[in-house]
């Protein structure tokens, strides 16, 4: 089986209006939201694995783990803008990318490596993680929908391309804990429960 060039977009540039401050610094089990994410990445199955951000400390949380980052001057642009960021410095170099959102602290390092084993041997399809059959994140996108995925616009995100191939999806079955994510407050009080 040739090899496939796995890259990993990190996406934590977000302003997060929904949780009132920089959510991904909140603490759940004493370390914060990002540092969660960035723990859960196997490393050793990606050829590159880039953060998108407009916080200097997550910069540096990012150097720590040996990381290239890349600094989102317009987050306001949306996710949209994160996503063509990452997907333009990793296009050459990679023949699929992982998109990863940064609010999913139970998310475990053994399920992105399944879906990464899964990945490649469904290589030119989509793969998302899911629970039951309901999708979630992250998503693993070969390289002939990168175009699509730099031309999203404003909030538009991943699913938008996902809709438009839905035929060209496959579904990696997690716990369905590992999938919630943090959006407000509330949500990180209900996962301290």
């Amino acid at each position: 089986m040739e090899k496939i060039s796995l890259g990993c977009v990190i996406m934590a540039a977000g302003n997060a209006r929904r949780f009132g401050a920089n959510k991904l610094a909140a603490k759940v089990d004493g370390k914060s939201l990002i540092r969660h994410t960035m723990e859960a990445i196997p490393a050793d199955q990606f050829d590159a694995v880039t953060v998108v951000t407009q916080y200097p400390e997550i910069e540096s949380l990012a150097a720590e783990f040996g990381f290239q980052c890349i600094k989102n001057e317009h987050p306001d642009w949306g996710i949209s803008h994160t996503i063509s960021l990452g997907t333009h410095e990793l296009q050459n170099d990679c023949d699929a990318i992982c998109y990863m959102v940064s609010d999913q602290p139970l998310l475990k390092r053994e399920s992105i490596a399944g879906a990464l084993g899964f990945f490649r041997e469904h290589s030119d399809h989509i793969v998302g993680l899911a629970h039951d059959g309901k999708r979630g994140n992250p998503c693993i996108f070969p390289r002939k929908f990168y175009d699509e995925l730099i031309a999203l616009r404003e909030g538009n995100g991943g699913n938008t391309v996902i809709r438009a191939h839905e035929d060209a999806l496959r579904l990696y079955e997690v716990d369905k804990q590992e999938l919630t994510d943090v959006d407000t407050p509330q949500a990180l009080r209900d996962l301290m429960k």
